[in-house]
């Protein structure tokens, strides 16, 4: 629960980047979703929100945070790309910019606002062989045209948290002490609810299993989604890779193999 209040400073940031994470809070506290913490001031150098004090991981909290999280995504959003409505002209994950759009489907937004701006930036710092950029490219390609053996069937957008990793999930009781999961440091838009699900996957939220468990109680996934879970990595490996370098270029790879499945080159 709230004790005090929680003051965030990033070195570099500027007033968009925390009027952008503040825009994503407020959109995301729904009826019946998770807990997320109240803003208490937004200005040009800091945002300051309220603290949660953290507990421990238990399975009552991740069946709760799996039930709410559904009723979170199902509240929508305006189209696939959009950003909180009082968000800035940018969104940013991390620290790098996320663009914002408007698109019907999936399909094409994944490829024009969540690969080829951050493979733009990797070419950059020449993190992918010219080989490797080609299978990029055309897994861009497939999801242009919306291939549903790639994306799934078609869904409605839905209000996504964008940034959904484990660090970004503090386990502590809501606000009439029952066990929850709470929500912070989003980078939301509109966008696909198998993202977030996959992002727990990838950074290993504790109870991942009973999460999706009560998730698909309320909101069942469509049928093969565990096999997509490669293809809605690729966005936060390639943010990893421009952010950090190393070995998440590799897993970037990899995962854009399985999604357009063909054999990896780099897995064993």
């Amino acid at each position: 629960m709230p004790t005090s209040n929680f003051r965030k400073v990033r070195p570099g940031a500027g007033a968009m980047y925390y009027a952008a994470e503040a825009a994503g809070l407020e959109w995301l506290r729904v009826e019946s979703g998770p807990p997320i913490p109240e803003v208490i001031s937004v200005g040009q150098a800091a945002l300051e929100i309220e603290r949660i004090s953290e507990s421990s991981p238990s399975s009552a909290a991740a069946e709760a945070f799996g039930a709410a999280l559904a009723a979170m995504h199902n509240t929508g959003a305006d189209a696939f790309g959009v950003g909180p409505p009082t968000a800035p002209g940018s969104g940013w994950i991390a620290d790098v910019p996320m663009p914002y759009g408007t698109f019907d489907s999936f399909g094409p937004m994944y490829a024009e606002l969540r690969i080829r701006p951050y493979l733009k930036l990797a070419r950059e710092v020449e993190a992918f062989t010219a080989d490797e950029f080609a299978v990029f490219e055309q897994l861009c390609d497939r999801l242009l045209g919306d291939d549903p053996s790639l994306v799934g069937p078609g869904e409605p957008p839905a209000r996504i948290h964008g940034d959904l990793w484990s660090g970004n999930l503090l386990w502590a009781p809501d606000r009439d002490g029952n066990p929850a999961v709470w929500l912070v440091d989003p980078a939301a838009y509109g966008g696909h609810r198998e993202t977030d699900l996959a992002m727990l996957a990838l950074f290993g939220a504790p109870q991942f299993d009973r999460i999706v468990g009560a998730y698909c109680d309320v909101n069942p996934l469509a049928d093969g989604w565990r096999t997509r879970i490669p293809l809605h990595q690729v966005y936060p490996l390639l943010v990893h890779t421009v952010l950090f370098g190393g070995g998440y270029a590799g897993q970037a790879v990899v995962a854009t193999h399985s999604a357009l499945g063909i054999p990896s080159p780099l897995s064993s």
